[in-house]
């Protein structure tokens, strides 16, 4: 590298673009916003200084490339030996130029097979072969190590014979690559099988997984490997089990895609041995999976139950390489943690209650408008002469407009707001309350039973609030109506408080309970059946975006509100103070009789589509807005419950240290060993090709 200009960023850069398209032999784009993160990342880390240069050593390599998530069983050290890799000059030392060249490989979508090759290709010279592929084996293992036979049939397929002149290429070495760990299985089991019988002692299994795949299992599976033997009679493990286990961890993206698919589309959110297998046959072109890899799946999963019904957190285990076991709270502390426990639950429904009442106000003055047509359109006596104001939604639109101008639109807004903030937290809170009591804590899922009843349930307690409201509200919306036609000069909603009285508020409420609870029960279950099933919330850790919840809580509105509109229009009638020539009604049965009899069953149903328009848009934005607030303005102090479905998700990196972890991944599935032995590196290494690879 130049010394000259380095001071320079524009230069560096160009110089670095300059030597990526002379090493990299692929079709690889760099941007300039690239460059500046990268650029980012290496000062930010690069604390060597020679010849006035600053430079990553192995360490700050490390801290620079390494994802910053938990890596279990990958230990942060390991990350080191893709330092060779990036020291291309074998200066000990990394440059801004050759960390530009080793992210730009990181760019390719096989960096992983192509780094791990570099690693091995210790003369750089395009080739890989026997004493190579040796050498850097022998330097990454440990001394007591099941040792691997170099001189057997299976290498010299790929190798030829020893010495010989076969040499391999990239692709040929990708394919050694992935076949390699079968064959180390397969000599491990031979060596350590003493008696020639088939079968090996409990430890001795679980000392070929740990060296083949131990950085891909999580603590409590590897504490558990060697129940393997229970599996079948005999207290022993044979080759048929160890193969089976080192398939599944193979193919382990794809046991967690049938299992998460799986687990979605059952009923109960559970599935078994059958289940699993069903649903891989049914999906697949061929059978992925045997009975006895099912077998050792649900083995693990279940604790060595494998009869058990599974949930897909109970797959975490064996999933999961970061997973822990949860924390079991200490039984001296059970009293101090019980009414910790109440205060917290008090607290956090406070909380939820004050949202929902900002939620409500929110959604109920989007579609007042629309509400007051609604009533008005309800309260329209066909039977009574010159009583027929409006001939439909829109006349009364256009006439509402004409005489009592935009302001008509918003009359009775004020009790709404008031009485709509309590009405809408207390269903919005119940709701949750009653749903995160009944649903089952492994799977998440509750039964649409358990739904019913919590949005039933909602829907009743928010009647204390809502009769009130409605009836003060009702009166206000039709007394433009009365004054155009009578003459009536128009009251406020205290004196038609004063003129109802305690009772009086609570007019019509049996048709207020024989609405509500109805509509929350169709609304809440249709809203979270609609996300998870329709728009797929969760699946694969999708989060809803604003227009697919927005139409998720605005569909589920339709039905809720249009099969409950014969109990609205009942309830109207009973509220509402009915004018010299109408008819009178004594209660809601008599309500609805008289509403059948003298104006038809079309009747029952007057102002549905006004109901659909104001109902599905104002419970749409209530609940998009208190979704929203629960994200922005989250419980104080609490941290936020993770959804089931997205407990197995790795955390989020850059793209470039997720290959970087990949192409590790692919150097440990040589050998478990691989970056432990790494020591401090010493001093800039020869020019010489060295007879022994460090790690």
């Amino acid at each position: 590298m130049s010394q000259s200009g380095s001071g320079s960023f524009a230069g560096s850069a160009a110089s670095a673009i300059s030597s990526v398209k002379n090493t990299v032999k692929s079709a690889v784009t760099v941007g300039e916003s690239e460059l500046q993160r990268w650029r980012r990342t290496f000062d930010t880390n690069a604390k060597t200084v020679h010849n006035g240069e600053r430079y990553l050593d192995r360490d700050q390599f490390v801290n620079a490339i390494a994802p910053t998530g938990d890596l279990t069983r990958i230990g942060r050290a390991q990350f080191a030996i893709l330092f060779r890799v990036a020291d291309s000059s074998r200066r000990g030392l990394v440059s801004w130029d050759d960390f530009v060249v080793f992210e730009t490989l990181l760019k390719r979508p096989d960096a992983d097979y192509w780094i791990a090759f570099q690693y091995f290709d210790v003369d750089r010279s395009g080739t890989i072969d026997f004493n190579e592929f040796k050498n850097v084996f022998m330097a990454n293992v440990e001394f007591n190590s099941i040792p691997f036979d170099f001189d057997c049939d299976w290498v010299k397929l790929y190798l030829g014979k020893k010495n010989g002149t076969h040499v391999l290429g990239y692709t040929e070495f990708t394919q050694l690559m992935k076949g390699f760990q079968g064959e180390r299985l397969r000599q491990a089991f031979k060596l350590l099988d003493k008696d020639q019988d088939g079968y090996i002692r409990p430890e001795q299994f679980k000392q070929i997984i740990l060296e083949i795949a131990g950085h891909k299992l999580s603590d409590a599976v590897i504490e558990r490997l060697p129940t393997l033997t229970t599996i079948s009679p005999g207290g022993r493990i044979s080759y048929s089990e160890v193969v089976a286990f080192h398939n599944v961890i193979r193919e382990m993206d794809m046991v967690e895609r049938v299992i998460r698919e799986a687990t979605a589309k059952s009923k109960d959110g559970r599935i078994d041995q059958s289940d699993f297998l069903d649903y891989s046959a049914a999906n697949s072109r061929y059978s992925l999976f045997t009975p006895m890899e099912a077998s050792i799946i649900f083995h693990f999963a279940g604790r060595g139950n494998p009869n058990a019904r599974l949930a897909l957190i109970d797959f975490g285990q064996l999933l999961d390489p970061r997973w822990r076991a949860p924390r079991v709270e200490v039984e001296a502390n059970a009293p101090a943690n019980t009414t910790m426990s109440f205060l917290h639950e008090v607290a956090h429904s406070i909380y939820n209650f004050g949202l929902g009442g900002l939620a409500g106000a929110f959604g109920a003055t989007i579609v007042y408008p629309i509400d007051l047509v609604k009533t008005r359109m309800q309260n329209q006596r066909s039977t009574v002469v010159g009583q027929l104001l409006y001939k439909n939604s829109l006349d009364c639109v256009q006439k509402v407009f004409r005489n009592e101008g935009i302001l008509g639109f918003y009359r009775g807004l004020g009790p709404q707001l008031i009485g709509v903030a309590p009405e809408k937290a207390i269903k919005l809170t119940v709701n949750d309350l009653i749903r995160s009591r009944a649903k089952d804590p492994e799977t998440g899922r509750i039964s649409v039973l358990w739904e019913l009843i919590a949005g039933g349930t909602a829907g009743g307690c928010q009647v204390i609030f809502t009769n009130p409201l409605e009836i003060v509200k009702i009166r206000l919306q039709v007394q433009g109506e009365a004054a155009k036609a009578e003459g009536a000069v128009p009251r406020g909603a205290v004196h038609i408080v004063r003129s109802l009285g305690l009772f009086g508020l609570y007019k019509g409420a049996s048709a207020c309970l024989l609405r509500d609870i109805p509509f929350s029960a169709i609304y809440f279950p249709a809203y979270w059946h609609l996300k998870t099933d329709v728009f797929h919330e969760g699946y694969h850790g999708k989060q809803l975006s604003f227009l697919e919840t927005l139409s998720a809580a605005a569909i589920a509105g339709m039905p809720a509100a249009y099969f409950t509109t014969p109990a609205d229009v009942v309830k109207t009638r009973l509220q509402v103070e009915a004018r010299k020539g109408q008819t009178m009604y004594k209660g809601m049965a008599d309500a609805f009789a008289k509403i059948y009899q003298e104006e038809g069953f079309r009747a029952l149903f007057k102002g549905g589509p006004a109901r659909i328009l104001r109902s599905s848009p104002q419970f749409g934005f209530t609940l998009l807005t208190y979704e929203y607030l629960h994200k922005f303005l989250p419980y104080p102090g609490g941290e936020q419950p993770k959804a089931v479905e997205t407990l197995l998700t790795s955390r989020p990196e850059d793209m470039s240290k997720i290959r970087a972890r990949n192409a590790l991944k692919i150097l440990l599935d040589v050998h478990g060993d691989f970056g432990r032995r790494a020591a401090g590196f010493s001093s800039p290494l020869a020019s010489s090709v060295p007879s022994s690879i460090p790690a």
